[in-house]
Formats: structure tokens, C-alpha cells, sequence
């Protein structure tokens, strides 16, 4: 699910209720701005005919503790033997749209693959929520409106093209729709059509669905004939606190280093990233710049990890080697850690009990100021010298 939007410029700057109170007025400042952008009344009137909060949808977004599961954990529930077996069956019976996609994006089936599986289990689960309300449910909560509220005015000029009907569109929880669950106003930008039939229909078309998806990733800075993750060996004196997502170095240095691929060699003349999901002694990868775009995507850590490595696996990798990390903490415990650390001055990125990038960064600074090896996993001991 893509979260990670550039926020959208109000059309009229006078609205001053951009957020919560009476929902009515909320929607009446809503139905001002999409016309003062230029919707026609009447599609904005009946856009919103029978328009509601969804309590669900908010319930949803306040409770996604399946992101406190660490890597291997959460990488081990969603990569079966049953779904590498389902896409490679899809790939198989749909060779003809990731053959296009390859010539056309240069971006691996794999990647494409991957992301169909975790969205929606290509195509089987895809959500039941009223897009529309959903839609209108996040725009009106004040958690994050700069992100809803244009999806909402983009769902109503959606709406005029004829592929969004509010009273029977339904998706994701987040307002996402169709088999690789796509926001509308990435629908109106990047979707594409697939099939042919001169429609763009991302919930019934596996192959508009596909191609949108990949013009999405495109868009988003995808570099052609580039990897995004590798598997790796690092050396047991390896500087840690060079390692993590803010690190870069030319693999010409991490090789110099020490650093050795499992499988593979490992490219000259770009950067990479050493990194480290549970610390030194767990898995250890080299993410390169198309790595990056994958947070474009979603923002959690441990989502974004397992879709990459899962797009290797569906490129021929092996399997990683799990190792012998140090336990992970408990989402409770990581949010005592994470208000520690925002008592310190650092940015967390918020204090919800996930290892995100930002808690991770953090976490490394501090091992480091304490004098321990600062791979940017919380072990207990840590803990209790912070």
C-alpha cells in the first residue's frame, strides 16, 4: 500500500477547516476546493451522496502491529513455499504483460511479482472497504490529512472518468484500489491499459494492474538494469556504525572492506548500503539505489526489506541466512525505547512500538555513544545502559 505521496497544493488557500470538526462542514469546504480546482458541481454533489466515517478504517489504521514483527519473523509469514509457487504460476500465465513490462520499464518480473503477492495475494484479497468513505475517514481524521484529502479530491475527478463509482468502489482500508492497490490519483496519473480493450481496470485486469505498477515504480525513480537488494557475508570486525540505510559507500569500498556476496558477484561503480535487519549476527544484504523506491511504496522497514528480498527470491536467489541475532524486543518495549530516545532529542519517526528506519538510525547513535557495536539492533542490554 503507497503512503509515501507528494502532498498536494489547496486549490483554494481561504479553506480554513482543513481537518476534523463537523463533518459536514468538513465536507462542505471539501466540495468548495474540487470546484474551485475545476470538477463540475454535479459530479462533486453526487460524489458525496450517502458519504460517511467508516470507525473501521480508523481502527485499522491505529492497529498495524504486524509491522513490530522483526525480518525474519514477518519475512517468513509471507514468503511460503504456496506463494513463490502462485507467482511463478502467475509469471507463467501472464508472461506476455512482465515480458512487456521488462522491455518497456526494465524493471524484473520479479519486483513486479512481489508486490502483487503482498497487496493482494494476486488479485484473491482486496479489500472491502467503501473507497470513497475510506477515503473521506482519513481525510477528515487529523493524523494525516495532508495526505487524504487530495486522494479524496482525486477520487472525485476519478469518478468522472467513469472508473469510480463512490457507492460501490471498494479497496484497502487506506483508500487503495485494484490488484496492486494504487491511490487514485496515481490511477489518474500512471494507470495504464494492459489488456488492450482501451479500458483501465486495475481491480478486474491483472494486466492493466501490472503495467500500472510498473509505471508507477518508473515514475517513482526505478533505475533500469540495476539490482535493488543483494545477500552478503560481512566480516566480524566490520565497522557497524557504517553500516544502515544512511551510510553509502561505492562497493568498491564495502568489497575492500570485506563485504562478499552469497550469491553472485557484486556490482562495481554504483553505492550501496550494508544492511543489517537484526544486527550483526542475523541477515545481512547490500541494498542498492532502486532499494529506495520501494519506500516510495510504503514506509514500514520490515515491509518494504521483505518485498525486496522476496523479489529476489523470485529472481533466482537463495535463501538468506537467518543467523543467530540477539532476541528481538517487544513491540511494548519499543515504544519505552523509542520515548527514550525522543527524550534525548532524537526523531523517531513516531512512538508506535515498530522499528522503523528512523528508531533504527537512532538506536545507532546511541549504541555508539555507549560504546557498543552500533548495528542499530536494541538488544536488552542496550536497554538497560540507555
Amino acid at each position: 500500500m503507497r503512503l509515501a505521496l507528494a502532498f498536494y497544493l489547496f486549490a483554494t488557500g481561504g479553506i480554513a477547516q482543513t481537518c476534523g470538526g463537523s463533518l459536514p462542514e468538513f465536507i462542505s469546504g471539501i466540495k468548495a476546493e474540487a470546484v474551485a480546482a475545476g470538477l463540475p458541481a454535479d459530479t462533486v454533489e453526487r460524489f458525496f451522496k450517502g458519504a460517511a466515517i467508516d470507525p473501521n478504517v480508523l481502527r485499522a489504521d491505529r492497529s498495524q502491529s504486524v509491522f513490530q514483527r522483526d525480518f525474519i519473523d514477518f519475512s517468513r509469514r509471507l514468503i511460503s513455499r504456496n506463494r513463490i509457487a502462485a507467482a511463478r504460476a502467475n509469471s507463467a500465465q501472464y508472461d506476455a504483460i512482465f515480458s512487456r513490462i521488462e522491455q518497456e520499464f526494465e524493471i524484473p518480473r520479479g519486483v513486479i511479482l512481489a508486490f502483487w503477492a503482498f497487496e493482494t495475494d494476486f488479485g484473491a484479497v482486496q479489500g472491502d472497504f467503501n473507497t470513497r468513505n475510506a477515503l473521506l475517514t482519513l481525510a477528515h481524521d487529523c493524523r494525516r490529512p495532508e495526505l487524504f484529502r487530495p486522494q479524496l479530491i482525486a477520487g472525485i475527478e476519478l469518478m468522472g472518468t467513469g472508473n469510480f463509482d463512490p457507492a460501490t468502489t471498494t479497496g484497502a482500508w487506506a483508500g487503495e484500489i485494484g490488484q496492486v492497490q494504487m491511490l487514485p490519483r496515481d490511477i489518474i496519473e500512471y494507470g495504464m491499459d494492459g489488456d488492450g480493450d482501451g479500458q483501465v481496470r486495475l481491480k478486474t485486469s491483472a494486466p492493466d494492474a501490472l503495467i500500472s505498477g510498473a509505471n508507477v515504480l518508473s515514475n517513482l525513480g526505478w533505475r533500469p538494469n540495476e539490482p535493488w537488494l543483494q545477500e552478503v557475508r560481512v566480516p566480524s570486525d566490520l565497522d557497524w556504525f557504517e553500516t544502515g540505510l544512511n551510510h553509502p559507500k561505492p562497493t568498491e569500498d564495502w568489497i575492500a572492506l570485506g563485504v562478499t556476496p552469497t550469491q553472485g558477484n557484486i556490482p562495481l561503480n554504483i553505492e550501496a548500503r550494508v544492511i543489517l535487519p537484526m544486527g550483526r549476527n542475523g541477515p545481512a544484504f547490500l541494498a542498492y539505489p532502486n532499494f529506495d523506491v520501494y519506500f516510495e511504496w510504503n514506509q514500514s522497514f520490515v515491509y518494504v526489506l521483505t518485498a525486496a528480498y522476496f523479489g529476489t527470491r523470485l529472481e533466482g536467489a537463495e535463501v538468506y541466512n537467518a543467523g543467530n541475532p540477539a532476541p528481538a524486543l517487544t513491540g511494548e518495549q519499543i515504544t519505552i525505547l523509542q520515548q527514550k530516545l525522543a527524550n534525548l532529542g532524537y526523531d523517531v519517526g513516531g512512538i508506535d512500538g515498530i522499528l522503523g528506519a528512523k528508531t533504527r538510525e537512532a538506536v545507532q547513535k546511541e549504541q555508539q555513544r555507549l560504546g557498543l557495536p552500533a548495528d542499530a539492533w536494541p538488544t536488552r542490554e542496550f536497554m538497560e545502559q540507555l
